[in-house]
C-alpha cells in the first residue's frame, strides 16, 4: 500500500488525538495569537492572513500562525494563491470542553476592561 501523494503547499497539522492541552494554552498565550483566534471566532469562517491587521512583521505573523496551526487551534489550506485560516472549533470543544468559549470570554473582558481604562 502506498500513501497518497503530498503536495508540497499542503502544511502539517496534529490530529485530533496529537492535540494537547498544554500547547493550545501556550499558543493561546500570546496576545497576537490570541487575536486572531478571536477573530476567526468573531468571524465563525475562514479568512485569509492578509485579512489580519496585525502589528506585526510580515514573517513575525507567519511564526503566530504556525504556532497556532502545530498545536491544533487552527487549520490552514491553501486555496488557490491563499492560506485560508479556519479555527479548529470542533476539535477543541470535543477534547476541552468548554475550554475556548470560556478562554474567549475571558478575553473579551479583559479587552473592554483595558478600554474602559
Amino acid at each position: 500500500m502506498t500513501s497518497p501523494a503530498v503536495s508540497s503547499r499542503d502544511l502539517p497539522h496534529p490530529t485530533r488525538e496529537e492535540i494537547r492541552l498544554e500547547g493550545v494554552l501556550h499558543a493561546l498565550s500570546d496576545p497576537m495569537r490570541l487575536q486572531i483566534v478571536r477573530e476567526l471566532a468573531a468571524v465563525g469562517d475562514e479568512l485569509t492572513c492578509s485579512q489580519f491587521a496585525l502589528p506585526v512583521t510580515k514573517s513575525t505573523t507567519t511564526h503566530h500562525f504556525r504556532v497556532l496551526r502545530e498545536s491544533g487551534v487552527i487549520q490552514q489550506i491553501y486555496r488557490g494563491t491563499a492560506k485560508m485560516n479556519g479555527l479548529r472549533k470542533d476539535d477543541l470543544d470535543s477534547l476541552f470542553p468548554g475550554l475556548l468559549d470560556a478562554l474567549l470570554g475571558a478575553a473579551t473582558r479583559q479587552a473592554d476592561r483595558l478600554a474602559d481604562a
